[in-house]
């Protein structure tokens, strides 16, 4: 297979207190013709460099980072931002690894990390099953208890009153997904 696409550039780092500079010079180097970067901190892992990426790419195109773990701060975060590369049709070079699915091997290794994703989404749910079934042998009924009248009636009529299903789940702090479903029965 032949790089048929433009190579983007993803560079990351933790603080502001570290330097992107040495990881746009290899990506330049790589022959990325734009550097999208991120300067995230641990605690959260919102990436605006990386969906501007995305967002920009087009299939056929490579993601080029210096190392994987620049992908994700886990296993889990990282064969996440695989798989969506995969579905996209953006090939992947990490110059640390050594990969590029561009390559017969570097797509067999994109095909390795989806065979892991699902892999690891199967075990979470068979975990989750067994989890729930041991629950209910011990009698105990797993999820969220169930909302009370008082709540359920306020936001009936918080939603009456002209506030959406998300702005009156905010206002009692009960999940979203909850205040719909609610809003959703009383409407039928």
């Amino acid at each position: 297979m032949t790089r048929t696409g433009d190579i983007l550039g993803y560079a990351r780092v933790s603080t502001s207190d570290q330097d992107l500079t040495m990881q746009k010079d290899r990506l330049g180097k790589a022959g990325a013709i734009r550097v999208f970067e991120d300067v995230i901190s641990g605690k959260q892992f919102e990436r605006p460099g990386l969906t501007t990426l995305l967002d920009h790419a087009r299939p056929g195109d490579s993601l080029c980072v210096t190392r994987l773990d620049r992908l994700g701060r886990s296993l889990k975060e990282l064969l996440e931002t695989v798989e969506d590369l995969k579905e996209a049709g953006i090939h992947l070079i990490s110059l640390e690894e050594k990969i590029d699915t561009t390559s017969a091997a570097g797509e067999l290794v994109f095909h390795i990390f989806g065979a892991i994703a699902h892999f690891e989404r199967r075990l979470i749910s068979e975990r989750t099953k067994d989890g729930i079934a041991a629950a209910r042998k011990r009698g105990r009924n797993p999820g969220r208890p169930a909302l009370d009248e008082e709540t359920v009636s306020a936001l009936q009529k918080l939603i009456e009153s002209g506030l959406t299903a998300g702005q009156a789940a905010k206002q009692l702090k009960i999940g979203r997904s909850t205040a719909y479903r609610i809003a959703k029965s009383t409407h039928q």
